[in-house]
């Protein structure tokens, strides 16, 4: 008996993955073997790139940080080891947005520990 192949589901996986891939350039959106490597490469970056995310902000926030402390005469450094030597518990993204947007309460902060 002849193989009998399951063209039903064959097409729905195809359509599915094109579905995924509109929007893209070119075959990329069209030509399945073309689409489906797009995908799946792009799978890989968002996978690496969430890992990536909690970096790039943790660096953003020791900047901002480390802006805020130098406007009263204190390195990021300086700033941290007191802050730990005092048991203070706030975190880098609570002290940035308080560096940024509310510049009273990071003097405070500041005053606290010096």
């Amino acid at each position: 008996m002849p193989r009998s192949a399951n063209k039903v589901a064959t097409r729905r996986k195809k359509k599915k993955l094109l579905k995924l891939t509109r929007g893209y350039f070119g075959a990329r959106k069209n030509v399945y073997t073309v689409a489906k490597n797009t995908w799946e490469k792009g799978q890989m970056y968002a996978y690496r790139d969430r890992r990536n995310k909690k970096r790039e902000f943790r660096k953003l926030w020791i900047q901002r940080i480390n802006a805020g402390a130098r406007q009263y005469g204190m390195s990021y450094s300086q700033f941290i080891g007191k802050l730990n030597a005092k048991d203070i518990k706030i975190n880098r993204k609570v002290l940035a947005d308080l560096a940024m947007n509310n510049p009273d309460a990071f003097k405070a902060i500041i005053d606290s520990v010096q």
